[in-house]
């Protein structure tokens, strides 16, 4: 054994790097292993996504001491707007129109790009004296008995800890060397990803426009800046990846509308594949699962990182909690615990988000009545209207601690 720790987290993305933070401020020894090298993860260029980061997710980063570096840099977001129609021919009159005013915490979240994040989150691994990082070299083997558990890496060197916690996203090869399987399926589309400036202000209005293809989300950046996440079936994506700037714009400007004024591109445009994917469990021997390891899923509703956030602080408040009372924290009781709090409320989303997906992802005339209709209701009855702000705020359901701002 060439190193020992508490816990070991495979991933350096953005639930790695939290999850080291809570677990080292509730006294833990962490070790942070990403196949990437450092370069690589702090280079600004290397993401080009924003999140739609939920109130709970902002307390919790608070809580962390990230939200005093990046909270200057993130927009608030006042009201999301979400309507259906077809590109070039405007929306429904039916609109779901959610206001921050309606709910007494403030705005319902804030918009952050990831460049930022990552960042914040590389700059507190550095200066935090309990978290080891190993950065370029990959996980090759675990393996994990009654006692702890041991991972090899592909230099040789062997680290051992009392608990693995894979954070490595949805080709999670921690869960595969574990023997989790996976549910899920792809869904043929593909999210284009740009940044842009516009020439009118968004005035913090968050808006979702849902079309046959998929949906077409503009999300409120600082200045007069959005970045757009834009879902088309996989072969048209790939055709419009692959075109000129110019030509670019000249599809989203039809979809896009002119409510923002004139548009143009700001920095690199990314793609990803859209799919669902379910970890059939979040924990085994001395393993625990967290963020699109466990779970990925359609970002039509924009709680993917909301979701990875709490999984982190459910399991770190469960780990420092047991290890506070004298208990195995890698122990399979412990571990139990953190699947109990987390696996309901991840399934409840992923069946959301699939069937909404599938509902709004089509040019079915009856289907488009029913739905619109629906979201005239919702936004209709101010009861049902504040609880749906508040679930997208991440104020509902049994919070972690950390999502109240409060510290381990």
């Amino acid at each position: 054994m060439e190193h020992r720790t508490d816990v070991i987290v495979v991933g350096g993305g953005l639930n790695g790097p939290a999850l080291a933070l809570a677990l080292a401020q509730g006294g833990l020894r962490v070790t942070v292993i990403d196949a990437l090298p450092r370069p690589s993860r702090a280079d600004a260029s290397f993401d080009g996504r924003a999140y739609a980061l939920s109130i709970g997710s902002v307390r919790m980063l608070g809580a962390l001491g990230i939200w005093a570096a990046v909270g200057a840099r993130a927009e608030p977001i006042l009201r999301i707007k979400a309507s259906d129609g077809r590109a070039g021919e405007g929306a429904a009159p039916w609109i779901l129109d959610f206001d921050h005013a309606e709910i007494e915490e403030g705005p319902m979240g804030h918009i952050l790009e990831d460049r930022y994040l990552r960042a914040a989150l590389l700059d507190a691994l550095d200066e935090s004296d309990a978290i080891t990082q190993i950065a370029g070299h990959e996980v090759v083997a675990q393996a994990s008995t009654a006692g702890g558990v041991e991972v090899t890496l592909d230099d040789g060197r062997r680290i051992g800890a009392a608990l693995l916690v894979g954070a490595d996203g949805r080709q999670s090869g921690t869960a595969r060397r574990a023997g989790i399987a996976r549910t899920g399926w792809g869904y043929g589309q593909t999210a284009l990803v740009c940044a842009i400036a516009h020439s009118l202000p968004h005035h913090g209005v968050a808006h979702q426009f849902f079309m046959p293809p998929g949906p077409l989300a503009i999300l409120p950046l600082p200045g007069n800046r959005s970045s757009i996440v834009w879902s088309e079936r996989d072969e048209t994506a790939r055709a419009i990846h692959a075109a000129s700037d110019a030509d670019y714009l000249a599809v989203l400007r039809p979809r896009f509308g002119d409510f923002l004024g004139d548009i143009a591109l700001e920095g690199k445009r990314f793609r990803y594949p859209l799919n669902l994917t379910l970890a059939n469990a979040f924990v085994g021997q001395r393993l625990a699962l967290v963020g699109d390891a466990a779970h990925g899923m359609h970002p039509i509703a924009g709680q993917g990182l909301n979701l990875g956030l709490r999984d982190v602080a459910s399991l770190a408040e469960v780990i420092t909690d047991a290890r506070r009372r004298g208990e195995d924290f890698g122990g399979a009781q412990v571990l139990a615990q953190y699947q109990q709090w987390r696996r309901f409320d991840t399934a409840v989303l992923a069946v959301a988000t699939d069937g909404f997906n599938r509902l709004f992802s089509n040019d079915n005339p009856l289907l488009r009545l029913g739905r619109d209709l629906g979201m005239g209701m919702v936004s209709a009855l101010p009861g049902l209207r504040r609880r749906f702000i508040r679930e997208a705020a991440g104020l509902t359901g049994d919070l972690p601690r950390m999502m109240t701002g409060q510290s381990l």
